[in-house]
């Protein structure tokens, strides 16, 4: 099916590797442009050099999105390259999950602002080149945690719920601009965390990949791809998904048990 994103700006945050770098990829094979920033300004090159070679115009912004100032340069390059800004996916995170008793306010800070703040303040930016674009799309990538948490999953449980939150009032209050704004949550995906975590256990990522989705149960029997949240994704941010809006896709495998 064709998206209809060729020449369309979309900017993705915590694009460097993962789901992130998959989502560019699938953007860049529509056509559109794409904006990527990453805390890692190596890996981000390499990213964004792979994303050339297929063709993509592309822009690799190194910035910390947890701190305001790297947001505002982010949004301000994107819209000084190409004029305009037609999406944007909030997808930088990181795994966080532990004992309620055993996070220290420092650690909660942290995580708010990656996960919660960095997306607030992305969408605030965004929201009036989209406005001058005529409408738009915002994605903001969360956890299946957001809407079933679990013991020891804070503070990601937290702030991905807060990310749902945020998701439905934009939803409410952007749509008269044409601007939709949805939500992905993510179940067991390949990423670059899980790739590290293989490393630290001593495994390749393909046994870890089969031992985690046997013991989380997924009913499809797997974890899932990169690609496969990508092209959720990429659906979200086109206009052939022009009348879905306020609303959470899981990406998951059936795992999560929520209605």
């Amino acid at each position: 099916m064709e998206l209809q994103l060729t020449g369309k700006v979309v900017l993705v945050s915590g694009g460097s590797e993962g789901l992130g770098a998959a989502v560019c990829q699938r953007l860049v094979e529509e056509g559109a442009r794409v904006a990527l920033c990453a805390r890692n300004p190596q890996r981000l090159e390499v990213t964004a050099a792979s994303l050339r070679s297929l063709g993509g115009d592309v822009l690799a912004v190194p910035a910390d999105v947890s701190r305001a100032e790297d947001v505002e340069r982010f949004v301000a390059a994107a819209y000084e390259r190409w004029g305009r800004v037609d999406a944007l996916v909030n997808n930088a995170g990181s795994a966080s999950a532990k004992a309620f008793l055993s996070v220290t306010d420092a650690e909660w800070e942290e995580d708010l602002q990656l996960k919660l703040f960095a997306a607030m303040r992305a969408v605030r930016l965004v929201v009036p080149h989209l406005r001058t674009a005529g409408g738009g799309a915002i994605v903001n990538v969360l956890s299946i945690k957001a809407k079933e948490p679990g013991k020891n999953t804070t503070p990601s449980s937290v702030s991905r719920a807060a990310g749902m939150a945020l998701t439905k009032v934009l939803s409410k209050e952007l749509g008269p601009d044409n601007i939709r704004v949805n939500a992905v949550l993510v179940g067991m995906i390949e990423s670059g965390q899980w790739a590290r975590r293989a490393e630290s256990a001593g495994k390749p990522p393909e046994v870890l990949y089969a031992e985690r989705s046997r013991e989380a149960g997924v009913p499809l029997g797997r974890i899932g791809r990169a690609e496969e949240f990508a092209d959720v994704v990429a659906f979200l941010v086109s206009s052939r998904a022009s009348y879905v809006t306020g609303t959470a896709i899981n990406v998951d495998g059936g795992l999560s048990g929520a209605v």
